[in-house]
């Protein structure tokens, strides 16, 4: 889901940067970058992936 949403905001800024859109200085494309960054990272380290759930041995 994090990875989704690291995508999402990684093409919004390749929008913005392709189409030289000017925006107020919080979603210029490099901020917006730096937050895909952020939630890809968390995604590699396993933050919102959910629970995992192991079978059980018997």
């Amino acid at each position: 889901m994090l990875a989704i949403i690291s995508a999402v905001l990684f093409f919004i800024a390749f929008l913005i940067n392709a189409a030289e859109i000017s925006t107020n200085d919080t979603f210029t494309s490099t901020n917006l970058m730096l937050l895909g960054l952020t939630v890809l990272a968390l995604h590699v380290a396993g933050i919102g992936s959910g629970w995992s759930v192991r079978g059980r041995r018997r």
